[in-house]
């Protein structure tokens, strides 16, 4: 199973300073061009004339992301980190009981021996579901997206890439790859099980990994999210109608159709033996067991098609943000320059922000909002607006050309209440508050699909 990675929410402004107002750092009135008391100078340019100053460093190397974890880090193929999750620890010991318990009544002569013949089973079988994860992996990685790391869990693995695939063609591929792997394994043990002789400690692991991988295979192949079959439904979906947005709404319903029908029909399949095992007639810790199990299905795939709604719903409304509509009009300044005059200023041209420069214009800090709310108007004379900016860092400089998730990547890289958007030559556009990305994003994700 694979999944593209949730967009991250855009960065919280800094709450933990005390003199933190909600309200811009020049009264609006002079900020708002629609406003009658708005006065803008002629000599201060719009956002769509000569910017204010240049940036002495207006790209800088671009900040790492955090390392993603999940879990022991089990290595890095193909670059990716590929990470056991806690869980894991849990259905590896479930698998070993239950799986022992079977070789008991099959190969009784095993002893207590049977017990690492379970284990190596587990994790055979899990190495399988990595090999199912790597395919997407790959599959990915051609297609040019990112994959953030390969997570082994509780019921099996995912991959997580970051981007959607940009075409349905791209999307039904990249889900159907998996499976695929499983039904290839499930084909190669199924060989290797005709060379060996039946009855024996390898014929009865070949066995089991070749129903365990025929298994998974098929699971994933159901139609709903968040399994393969359910991408597969809405690339599909996304071909006949031309709108990604309605093949993730139907193969996220199917998917939560396909949790209840897992909810009540696996236990009743269970108890009517149809799936091979003896019919039950009263209730007991089997029972009680395979009503768990498929609760904890259930309750897997309906959670992941809610959460696949969701994230498409963001990914649908994320390019609405944008740092060229979102950046305040800036003022250049001087390190010695009143608080009081560089607030005139900026009411003077109708900007909500100051970019401290050097006597060549060069940016060297931003005025934090916060600072200059915590000063009191009479002292604003005497306080130099050196004394109230954050020193400019490479992670600090944003493009005014990005949006969506890059933007929401960029804050969230270095976390800051004021970043400086530049253009692609270096110079200064303006200044984007933290703030202002976050009302936008609730504002966005607040009106429908």
């Amino acid at each position: 199973m694979h999944k593209a990675q949730t967009p991250p929410p855009p960065p919280a402004p800094n709450s933990g300073d005390p003199n933190r107002r909600q309200q811009p750092a020049v009264p609006a009135a002079a900020s708002d061009p629609g406003h009658p008391n708005h006065r803008p100078d002629p000599s201060v340019p719009a956002h769509g004339d000569r910017p204010l100053a240049r940036s002495a460093d207006g790209k800088g190397p671009a900040p790492q992301r955090p390392e993603p974890r999940g879990g022991l880090l089990m290595g890095r193929p193909f670059g990716v980190p590929v990470y056991v999750a806690p869980s894991w620890f849990l259905v590896a010991a479930l698998i070993t009981w239950v799986f022992g318990g079977q070789l008991e009544r099959v190969l009784p002569e095993l002893g207590a021996a049977r017990y690492l013949v379970s284990l190596f089973f587990a994790v055979a079988f899990y190495a399988s579901v990595l090999v199912h994860e790597l395919a997407h992996t790959v599959a990915a990685l051609r297609f040019k997206l990112p994959v953030r790391r390969i997570q082994l869990q509780f019921f099996g693995g995912v991959s997580e890439i970051e981007k959607e695939a940009e075409t349905p063609g791209r999307e039904f591929v990249l889900a159907f790859v998996g499976p695929l792997l499983s039904l290839v394994l499930s084909g190669v043990f199924y060989a290797a099980l005709q060379i060996v002789e039946p009855g024996t400690v390898p014929g009865v692991l070949l066995a089991g990994l070749m129903i365990s991988n025929l298994i998974v295979a098929a699971f994933n192949l159901l139609p709903g999210l968040p399994l393969d079959g359910g991408r597969m439904l809405r690339a599909v979906v996304w071909k006949i109608t031309g709108k990604p947005m309605k093949g993730t709404i139907a193969a996220a319903w199917v998917g939560r159709a396909l949790a209840v029908c897992v909810l009540i029909g696996l236990p009743l399949l269970t108890q009517s033996g149809a799936l091979g095992t003896d019919a039950v007639d009263n209730v007991g810790m089997d029972t009680v067991l395979d009503a768990l199990l498929a609760a904890i299905l259930a309750a897997i795939i309906w959670t992941g098609a809610g959460n696949s709604l969701r994230m498409a719903r963001l990914r649908e409304h994320l390019p609405e943000l944008r740092a060229r509509t979102l950046t305040r009009r800036a003022v250049p300044v001087e390190t010695d320059t009143p608080l009081s005059e560089a607030l005139r200023r900026a009411n003077a041209a109708g900007a909500r922000a100051l970019v401290v420069v050097d006597p060549d214009g060069q940016p060297l800090s931003l005025v934090r909002e916060a600072a200059i709310v915590g000063v009191p108007e009479h002292r604003r004379p005497w306080v130099a607006v050196s004394g109230l900016a954050q020193d400019l860092t490479d992670g600090m400089r944003v493009s005014a050309e990005l949006s969506g998730e890059e933007l929401l990547d960029a804050l969230r890289a270095t976390p800051a209440t004021e970043y400086l958007v530049v253009e692609e030559t270096g110079e200064i556009y303006g200044v984007l508050s933290a703030a202002d990305v976050e009302r936008a994003f609730v504002k966005a994700m607040a009106r429908p699909s």
